[in-house]
């Protein structure tokens, strides 16, 4: 029998020290995340990072927390649901890190009778930090947990044209009646040194002007171009015209050099550029959490206004809305053909 197991980051079990600090943990521990050799990333994060993060963290948590609990969570399991109606087959419902645990949703769907399962890791574009560690705990468990299933890695979607459509669509509908100067594409930032170990030629990866634009395999794997490709397809679906719209990266670590432009830096320029109705999309995340809620729609607003800006809109992610469970319905029944 075939099942489908959807993941996606994870979250505390609630916004306070004592549960962000365990996520954080498990999350910063991980050595496609922070990939150094364990011993100097016990040190960066049990020694540095976790002695003050999970106190900021969890305030920024409790500024978006809902009665449901983590919008992450609330959102997934909506999205779930949805999925569920519309195919005839199991799906399960997975974190990589916290207590929704894939193993637990591999679980599920084992005493189902699933013996094939679709792995859908819920990022549009591929980054070793989401989904390398992903494939690769689903490797580990397979061999050791769940040595007769079959499983299929869905690969990044970032270009699908019915993702890209939906993309579109829902950032038109968002944005209809908000006279915007400008938009931006703020995706999640990756250090840049990440770039270089997914290059599957060693040679291509530059992270110039030139080598996301020039045809290689190494763009499979490439999370920096994936994110120009989504943006090019996305505005010129949507005919916005060169010099309306901008790509940045944002949540980046201090002490490393990351992928530029900045979001945050880039977005307190804009008020003094004649920018004073801003539009922010985050086409990296497909569930609003931490990073879109906080980050963006709260964080960055309040610089924004604090630098001059009039207006900012936080164009909400794809969420649980139907246009895109139908595209990941029809993705579950092409496979299952």
């Amino acid at each position: 029998m075939k099942g489908v197991l959807l993941v996606n980051l994870g979250s505390p079990e609630s916004p306070t020290p004592k549960d962000v600090k365990p996520y954080l943990d498990e999350f910063l521990m991980d050595k496609y995340v922070i990939d150094v050799p364990f011993l100097l990333r016990a040190l960066l994060v049990r020694g540095i990072i976790l002695r003050k993060r999970p106190e900021n963290s969890a305030e920024a948590y409790a500024k978006i927390w809902t009665d449901e609990g983590s919008p992450l969570i609330v959102i997934s399991k909506k999205f779930h649901k949805k999925i569920e109606k519309l195919v005839d087959v199991p799906v399960a419902l997975a974190m990589r890190y916290g207590t929704m645990t894939i193993q637990k949703g591999l679980q599920e769907l084992k005493d189902k009778g699933v013996t094939e399962v679709m792995l859908l890791a819920l990022y549009p574009q591929y980054a070793m930090a989401s989904t390398t560690t992903i494939w690769e705990l689903v490797n580990d468990l397979q061999k050791s947990h769940f040595p007769e299933m079959k499983i299929t890695k869905v690969p990044a979607f970032y270009n699908k044209p019915d993702f890209i459509k939906v993309l579109a669509n829902s950032i038109k509908k968002h944005l209809e009646g908000y006279d915007y100067d400008h938009l931006l594409f703020s995706y999640h930032g990756i250090p840049k040194r990440h770039i270089r170990k997914t290059d599957v030629t060693h040679s291509h990866c530059k992270i110039d002007n030139k080598c996301c634009v020039t045809p290689s395999p190494a763009h499979e794997f490439c999370y920096r171009h994936q994110c120009y490709e989504t943006t090019r397809q996305v505005v010129e679906l949507l005919g916005i015209p060169e010099g309306k719209y901008s790509q940045t990266f944002q949540s980046r670590l201090a002490g490393d050099k990351w992928l530029t432009p900045y979001t945050d830096v880039e977005i307190n320029k804009m008020p003094k550029k004649g920018i004073k109705k801003l539009a922010v999309v985050t086409p990296a995340f497909v569930a609003d959490c931490l990073e879109t809620l906080e980050e963006i729609a709260m964080r960055a607003n309040e610089e924004f206004m604090e630098h001059g800006g009039e207006e900012f809109l936080a164009v909400p992610c794809l969420n649980d809305e139907d246009e895109w469970c139908n595209v990941v319905a029809n993705w579950i029944k092409d496979w299952k053909k």
